[in-house]
């Protein structure tokens, strides 16, 4: 499956530089960065959260994980979840589940970006296929999606 024409049309129209690197199937965005032999920390995933009665695309560095405590609190509320498959594929009806892009406005969303990634100078990301991911400058990607800048990651335990 090629990249979500909605996706590229945007990046195309916007005049930004990316790249598309083409690797072997995969489901993870950890295994994203093994297959293209660059270190998990490049890589960035998303997960999308709903929040109260709306959804959130939050952007993280691969190898974390999202701290639901500090999500509560940022948000002020304990009604913080992961979205569901089925939600998922109703938000990105143009990706694969769970390979979804960080440019979640581009589907409605509001972007949060843990603040570990704003150092980075490109960002990798799926770019709605398990088998496609973009590279492009981080601050490429931050003029696309305005994103809100925050803490909610939680590094991986040794037995990750």
């Amino acid at each position: 499956m090629p990249i979500p024409r909605t996706l590229k049309s945007h990046l195309d129209r916007e005049h930004v530089h990316y790249d598309i690197l083409t690797h072997s199937q995969t489901d993870r965005a950890r295994a994203v960065a093994k297959t293209l032999q660059l270190p998990e920390q490049s890589m960035a995933k998303v997960v999308i959260v709903k929040v109260k009665e709306r959804f959130v695309t939050m952007v993280l560095p691969a190898p974390t994980k999202i701290d639901f405590q500090r999500l509560r609190r940022m948000f002020g509320t304990h009604h913080v979840r992961l979205a569901t498959e089925e939600e998922l594929a109703h938000l990105f009806p143009d990706c694969e589940v769970g390979a979804m892009p960080p440019l979640g406005t581009l589907y409605g969303l509001p972007v949060y970006v843990d603040r570990s990634l704003i150092g980075d100078e490109e960002i990798l990301f799926e770019a709605g296929t398990h088998s496609e991911a973009i590279r492009m400058r981080y601050w490429d990607f931050a003029a696309l999606v305005f994103p809100t800048v925050a803490e909610f990651n939680r590094p991986p335990t040794a037995s990750c």
